[in-house]
C-alpha cells in the first residue's frame, strides 16, 4: 500500500509540473510555426469581431502539444476552457450536461475526440454549427422532440487518431491543424526554457544532448529534463552538463536517437524473430508483450520518422538503417525484397 502511495504522489508531482511548464501565451510557445500564426491571425480576428472562435481540431502524435495550444487559446481569448475526453462520456446525456454548464465564448476541450461514442458524437452536430441540442423526451407514440440552445462556445478536439473521426464530424471543424515532430533546435529552447522554470542550472552541450534523445516530442523532453535533474542533483552538484546528461540517460536506457527499451524491443523482434519483416503489428505485439494500440500511437510514428521502419501492404519491415543503429550487418537481400513489394 506504501509503494502504491508514493506512487500515486510522484504521479501527481508530475502532473503538476507538467501544468507549471506549460506556456500560458502563443508568444510563448515553441515550434509549430505555422499553426501558431495561424491560431494568432484566427484568435485575434474573434477578438475584434466579439465572437467565439471556430471550433478547432488538432491531431498528431502523443506529446506535441494539443493540450497545450487548448489551454493557450482560452487564454489568448479571456475565457474559461472545460475539459473532457472521449472515453469519459459515455452517454449522450454526459455531453449534454457539459453543454448546457458552459458560459458564453467558453472553450470546450475534447480530448481523444475519436473515441466519443456515437450517440454522443451526434448530439454534438447541432450544437457546433447551430448552438443548439435536439433532446428527446419520453419514449414511444408520446415522444417528442425538444430543442435548447446552448451558449455559443469553441469546441477543441484532439486525436491521436485522425483516420478514425467519422467524416460529419471532421467536417464541421473550421479549422484542422497537425501537430509535427519539433527539430532538435526547438525542442533544446524547450529544454533550455523548462530548466528556468526549475530552477535547474544546464549549460548549452547539456541542454542539447537532452534535446538529442527527446524524439522531437516535449512531453518526453521534460520527462527526460526531470529525470536528468534528479541524477545531477544526488550524483554531482545538481549542474547539468553533457557528461552528465549522457550518463543518466544511459543508465535511463535512452540512446543517442532517444529510442527506449520498448523501441529496441519493437526492433529486435522484427529483425530477430521475422527476419527483418514484413510482419504484422499485431504479431509485434504479441511477441514483446505490448499492446498494439500502443506501438502504433506511441512508438511506431518516431521509429518511422527516423527511417528505422517502413510500412508496407504485407506489414512492417525493418530498413538497413534500424540494422546499423543496432550495430547488426543489414542482410544483402534487404533493398531487394523491399523494393519487391512495391513492384
Amino acid at each position: 500500500m506504501g509503494d502504491r502511495v508514493v506512487s500515486a504522489k510522484l504521479q501527481e508531482d508530475d502532473l503538476t509540473l507538467d501544468t507549471t511548464l506549460r506556456p500560458k501565451r502563443l508568444a510563448d510557445f515553441v515550434g509549430q510555426e505555422r499553426i501558431k500564426e495561424n491560431l494568432s491571425i484566427a484568435v485575434a480576428a474573434a477578438r475584434q469581431r466579439g465572437d467565439p472562435l471556430d471550433h478547432h481540431l488538432l491531431y498528431g502524435p502523443p506529446g506535441l502539444g494539443k493540450t497545450t495550444l487548448a489551454h493557450i487559446i482560452a487564454h489568448e481569448m479571456t475565457v474559461s476552457i472545460r475539459i473532457t475526453s472521449g472515453p469519459a462520456v459515455e452517454r449522450p446525456g454526459d455531453l449534454a450536461a457539459i453543454l448546457t454548464n458552459l458560459q458564453e465564448q467558453d472553450v470546450l476541450f475534447i480530448d481523444e475526440v475519436h473515441r466519443l461514442p456515437r450517440a454522443a458524437e451526434e448530439i454534438l452536430y447541432p450544437a457546433m454549427e447551430e448552438f443548439a441540442l435536439d433532446i428527446v423526451l419520453g419514449r414511444g407514440p408520446g415522444a417528442r422532440s425538444v430543442r435548447l440552445s446552448v451558449p455559443r462556445f469553441t469546441l477543441i478536439g484532439a486525436t491521436t487518431r485522425y483516420a478514425m473521426l467519422s467524416s460529419p464530424l471532421r467536417d464541421r471543424f473550421g479549422a484542422v491543424y497537425r501537430l509535427d515532430f519539433y527539430d532538435e533546435e526547438s525542442i533544446t529552447t524547450i529544454i533550455r526554457r523548462n530548466a528556468g522554470i526549475l530552477d535547474v542550472p544546464i549549460d548549452e552541450e547539456g541542454a542539447r544532448e537532452i534535446g538529442r534523445r527527446s524524439r522531437g516530442t516535449p512531453r518526453v523532453a521534460n520527462r527526460l529534463l526531470r529525470r536528468v535533474r534528479d541524477f545531477a542533483q544526488v550524483m554531482g552538484d545538481g549542474s547539468v552538463t553533457a557528461a552528465v546528461a549522457g550518463e543518466a540517460l544511459a543508465r535511463l536506457e535512452v540512446d543517442e536517437l532517444g529510442l527506449d527499451e520498448v523501441d529496441h524491443k519493437v526492433l529486435h523482434a522484427i529483425i530477430d524473430k521475422y527476419g527483418g519483416g514484413p510482419v504484422g503489428i499485431e504479431t509485434i505485439a504479441a511477441s514483446i508483450s505490448e499492446e498494439a494500440d500502443t506501438i502504433m500511437d506511441v512508438y511506431e510514428p518516431y521509429l518511422m520518422q527516423v527511417g528505422f521502419i517502413q510500412r508496407t501492404p504485407r506489414g512492417r519491415m525493418a530498413t538497413p538503417h534500424a540494422y546499423v543503429h543496432l550495430g547488426l550487418e543489414p542482410p544483402e537481400k534487404a533493398g531487394s525484397a523491399q523494393k519487391g513489394l512495391w513492384e
